[in-house]
């Protein structure tokens, strides 16, 4: 046993993940990262508690939570185009503060006994929307925290602090709502931010070159979409994250459902399930992280994309149990693999210029897909029962493999050969493709 914990030990001291912190603007980042995320857990679940205490209303708790998202719809890749225009370490600082502020406010007032439901719904899509602003420019700073071939492991430990706090936020707010108040945990979020803040004050870049703008905002928003779509690597991947973000990520939502009507259980099921889900996303950031990948990225999403669809497969296919937990766990593994995969090509592959805008499409993508997924798949649900939609959602997901396996190689081409050159973005002539790297000869 003591040779086990000595290899462990050996692994993290000289893999991917430790090399990832040996960059001393990540670790600083990531020390105040962690702290905030789990109070970003805590807010989540105290602003569901809160709204259902407020009303007993289902219809509520949708409205509040659909305040979160559907700001990021439009403000995201706003905030994409401003995070290519400023200081993204800046602009991250400023948005921490006003999230801060947000949850004070929400802590304070729900103390005080003046708050509403019309008034929490206004706060959470205040919530919405910086966080839109916020995201691209968090995202677009991990380049400039790590080597270039430390990226992938970065964004994998960024996974597992993510999925490791969906653990420990729910706790903390539990035992916060119940010993002391749901108003104290929004208060606890607020603190939590300030971790983060200090953090950044110790983070050191180098300023960015200044760069003259010829465009005006919307157009520089549409050319972000153009990059896209016109780059030969980014663009399928972009459009294979979609496609399971629609169609296989959305079982996730669809888990109360089959803990009920499937496995005739009841919450019990339920927290295994999840925790199952989030336990095979932990192990397939941390197993990410440790290799450091560079190279075969694209072979590690489009593979992990198949990996997903089977295991949903299965999933929708059992009402044993035990089958059932061991499917959702291959599921988060699958689904963290290709979305780390995924990013950390955008991360080493876009043209410096116009990072924050692709990665506040990639955003997007990864927030909206689920949401409209699960949208249909419960609506298809009413008349065909769980289990047949999950399952034709799994199907259509690998029909999406298929069409991206098939192009694997035009990807790699694309995306593996090199690090992108940053382009002469002022040029407005450019077309917007330009950054893409040429063809494999």
């Amino acid at each position: 046993m003591s040779r086990i914990f000595e290899l462990a030990g050996l692994m993290l001291r000289n893999g991917g993940i430790a090399r990832a912190f040996s960059n001393r603007n990540y670790r600083i980042y990531t020390s105040g990262n962690a702290v905030s995320l789990i109070g970003t857990w805590v807010q989540r679940v105290a602003t569901g508690w809160l709204t259902w205490e407020l009303t007993q209303s289902g219809t509520w708790l949708g409205l509040v939570a659909a305040a979160e998202f559907f700001p990021s719809v439009f403000a995201n890749p706003l905030g994409g185009a401003i995070a290519d225009r400023v200081d993204r370490l800046q602009l991250t600082w400023i948005c921490q503060s006003l999230l801060a502020l947000q949850a004070a406010a929400l802590g304070v007032l729900t103390l005080m006994g003046l708050m509403t439901p019309e008034l929490l719904f206004a706060l959470t899509v205040f919530l919405g929307v910086v966080t839109a602003f916020n995201q691209p420019a968090r995202l677009s700073l991990v380049p400039s925290l790590v080597r270039r071939e430390d990226i992938s492991a970065a964004v994998a430990v960024n996974s597992v602090l993510w999925n490791g706090a969906r653990f420990v936020g729910p706790a903390v707010a539990g035992v916060l709502i119940v010993g002391i108040g749901v108003g104290w945990a929004f208060l606890v979020n607020a603190l939590s931010y300030a971790a983060f803040l200090l953090a950044i004050q110790f983070i050191h870049l180098p300023p960015l070159p200044a760069k003259a703008k010829t465009m005006g905002m919307g157009r520089e928003i549409m050319e972000g979409f153009a990059y896209v779509l016109h780059h030969k690597g980014i663009g399928p991947l972009i459009l294979l994250l979609v496609l399971s973000s629609v169609t296989a990520r959305p079982f996730a939502e669809m888990l109360p459902g089959f803990a009920d009507d499937v496995f005739g259980r009841g919450a019990d099921a339920l927290a295994m399930l999840t925790a199952a889900t989030g336990f095979g996303a932990v192990v397939g950031g941390v197993w990410l992280g440790q290799a450091g990948r560079s190279t075969g990225l694209t072979r590690l999403t489009v593979w992990n994309v198949l990996l997903l669809a089977l295991a949903i497969l299965a999933f929708a296919a059992t009402d044993w149990l035990p089958l059932a937990l061991v499917s959702v766990a291959v599921a988060g593994f699958a689904m963290v693999a290709s979305g780390v995969a995924t990013q950390s090509q955008i991360q080493s592959s876009t043209d410096p210029a116009m990072l924050g805008r692709v990665l506040s499409i990639y955003g997007l993508t990864f927030r909206a897909g689920p949401a409209i997924g699960a949208l249909a798949i419960g609506g298809l649900s009413e008349a065909f029962g769980l289990r047949l939609p999950v399952a034709g959602g799994a199907a259509i997901c690998i029909l999406g493999w298929l069409w991206a396996h098939a192009r694997r190689h035009q990807i790699e081409a694309y995306l593996e050969a090199s690090p992108p050159s940053p382009t002469a973005t002022e040029d407005a002539d450019l077309p917007a493709s330009r950054a893409a790297p040429p063809a494999a000869q």
